[in-house]
């Protein structure tokens, strides 16, 4: 199977299957969004929306928790993994975006990775999810799951050159939903032990189960 076959596969397994994909975190606007995102790093979805609520309720806008301090926000977020860099990213992030962007999350990837504790996959996520933009953010699913799958090149080593691959080779209309279509597969069915080969629609066009899972099966 050509690379080209291979994602045609892939995508018209997933537009039939998963039309409606879309982030599992749980957010109203733009602000809440990015304060998702940021608490997402190296944390579940699950533990994240499990901890916003309170935090919304109490800073309801990026005004507010620019005004916070430290001790104030921290309780809100010690649950989370690496609370003491992700309450002072929060706060910074809010200062800047008052102060440098009037008031409003900006929308593009530059202009948002200006801002404290946001890398490019974070701004990546930003503006795909709220604007459809085609832009792709590589965490650890979607990287594991594109190089299993044989969606990037065995030289792609690094998340930006896979984002590379990855955007290159996705229908522009399509780049921000595929996102969620890599994330969620390898959240659920492409998983990083023991990956449920046996439930995965996208078995046909998968590099790793013909050359390694197939041929173990056979022997």
């Amino acid at each position: 199977m050509t690379k080209k076959e291979r994602y045609q596969f892939v995508i018209d397994y997933f537009k039939k299957n998963f039309p409606e994909a879309e982030t599992e975190l749980e957010y109203e606007d733009p602000y809440e969004l990015i304060v998702a995102v940021i608490l997402s790093a190296q944390c579940t979805d699950k533990r994240v929306n499990m901890t916003t609520p309170a935090i919304f309720k109490k800073f309801p806008n990026v005004a507010s928790l620019s005004k916070t301090n430290f001790d104030e926000l921290f309780p809100f977020i010690k649950s989370i993994s690496y609370p003491n860099n992700k309450t002072k990213h929060l706060i910074g992030m809010a200062k800047m975006v008052m102060e440098k962007f009037g008031g409003k999350i900006p929308m593009t990837v530059d202009e948002l990775m200006q801002l404290p504790g946001v890398g490019r996959k974070t701004a990546n996520v930003v503006t795909s999810v709220v604007e459809n933009q085609p832009n792709m953010p590589v965490d650890t699913h979607v990287f594991r799951v594109s190089k299993r799958i044989g969606l990037v090149s065995a030289s792609a080593n690094t998340p930006f050159t896979v984002e590379k691959e990855l955007v290159k080779n996705i229908p522009e209309e399509l780049i921000h939903k595929a996102h969620h279509w890599l994330i969620l597969h390898g959240r659920y069915i492409c998983v990083a032990r023991s990956p449920k080969c046996e439930e995965c629609g996208v078995r046909p066009a998968c590099r790793y189960f013909t050359t390694v899972i197939s041929k173990r099966i056979e022997s």
